[in-house]
C-alpha cells in the first residue's frame, strides 16, 4: 500500500519532499522525493511553541489557566487593556482570544499586538500568527534563557536533533508561530515524542497530563478539533504547517505518519491520500 501511495502522488505531480512511517517506533517505510534536508515546517513551529509551554507547566512555573500578560516583558502595560489582561492562556493556545489579524506587523511586534483593536470577549476560533508569538514571548520571558536554550537543552537535545534555527522578531524574541525547519525524520521523532506520551528513552521530556491536554480536542473546528496548537480528528492528531507539512499521530495504529511538501494550491490532497493509506493498516 505504501508504494500505491507513492505512485498517487507522483502521477499527480504532488510537490512533496519527503514522507516517513514509522511504525512501533521504527522506520517501516520512507521515500525521499527531492533531498534528504531540512525544509521549512511553518506552523508546525506552533506545536513546538506548545511543546515549551507543556514543560514550563511540568516545571511549576506556568499554567492553562493563568493570564499570559503577567509573563510579557516589562514596559509594555500601558498598552494592555482589562480584557486583554483577563485572557489566560488557554485562550491564545487554542486561538480563542479574538479575531486577531494574520500576524504581528511594525517595527515592534509586541507593541502592535498589545494595541490592536479586538474584542477579546469573543471566544469564537479564529487562526492567527499572533496567539503563538504571544505565547511564545512569555515562554521565553519566564525561562530565563533564551527559547533557543531552552528549546535545545529540553527538547532537541534529547531527542537526538540538531538544534534548528528560530524566527525572532526585530527585537530578537523568539517568535513562536513559524520559521523552524526540519527533515522528515526529525518531525517524525517529534511525533514519536508525543505518541509515547512524552517519554523518550526511558526519561519524560513533557508529563503524559501535558501531552493529553495539549493533544485534546478544546476547541471545534471545520477540520474535526484544536487543541494547544495541534488539530485532531476522530482517531488521530497532528502537527500542521501550511502547504503540506504534516506529522500525523496515530495513538491506536501506534504510527507516526510525517511529511513536507510544497503544496500551496492542494495540500489537502496529500492529507487526503495519507488518511486513506493510514487506513490501510
Amino acid at each position: 500500500m505504501f508504494n500505491d501511495l507513492i505512485s498517487a502522488i507522483n502521477r499527480e505531480g504532488l510537490d512533496v519532499h519527503a514522507i516517513e512511517v514509522l511504525k512501533n517506533g521504527i522506520a517501516a517505510e520512507r521515500h525521499i522525493f527531492d533531498e534528504d534536508r531540512r525544509y521549512p515546517v511553518y506552523s508546525i513551529t506552533k506545536s513546538v511553541t506548545s511543546s515549551a509551554f507543556s514543560m514550563l507547566c511540568d516545571d511549576g512555573l506556568l499554567s492553562p489557566d493563568m493570564p499570559l500578560y503577567r509573563f510579557l516583558p516589562n514596559g509594555y502595560e500601558e498598552y494592555m487593556t482589562d480584557s486583554f489582561k483577563a485572557l489566560t492562556f488557554e485562550r491564545f493556545l487554542t486561538m480563542t482570544a479574538g479575531d486577531l489579524p494574520f500576524r504581528p506587523t511594525g517595527e515592534d511586534w509586541l507593541e502592535n499586538c498589545l494595541t490592536l483593536d479586538t474584542d477579546n470577549s469573543d471566544t469564537g476560533y479564529h487562526y492567527s500568527n499572533i496567539p503563538a508569538y504571544l505565547v511564545g514571548v512569555a515562554c521565553e520571558n519566564v525561562c530565563g534563557s533564551s527559547m533557543g536554550d531552552f528549546l535545545e537543552k529540553r527538547l532537541f537535545d534529547p531527542l537526538g536533533i540538531k538544534m534548528p534555527k528560530l524566527a525572532a522578531d526585530g527585537q530578537g524574541r523568539y517568535y513562536g508561530a513559524t520559521g523552524i525547519e526540519l527533515t522528515v525524520h526529525e518531525l517524525s521523532m517529534l511525533g514519536q515524542l508525543y505518541l509515547q506520551n512524552g517519554s523518550w528513552n526511558g526519561f519524560q521530556i513533557i508529563s503524559e497530563d501535558s501531552v493529553r491536554t495539549a493533544v485534546a480536542s478544546h476547541v471545534r473546528i471545520i477540520e474535526g478539533g484544536y487543541g494547544y496548537f495541534f488539530r485532531s480528528k476522530s482517531d488521530h492528531y497532528m502537527m500542521s504547517g501550511k502547504w503540506g507539512q504534516r506529522c500525523i499521530i496515530y495513538p491506536e495504529k501506534n504510527a507516526v505518519i510525517s511529511y513536507l511538501s510544497h503544496l500551496p494550491e492542494n495540500s489537502d490532497r496529500i492529507e487526503q491520500l495519507v488518511e486513506e493509506y493510514a487506513g490501510s493498516f
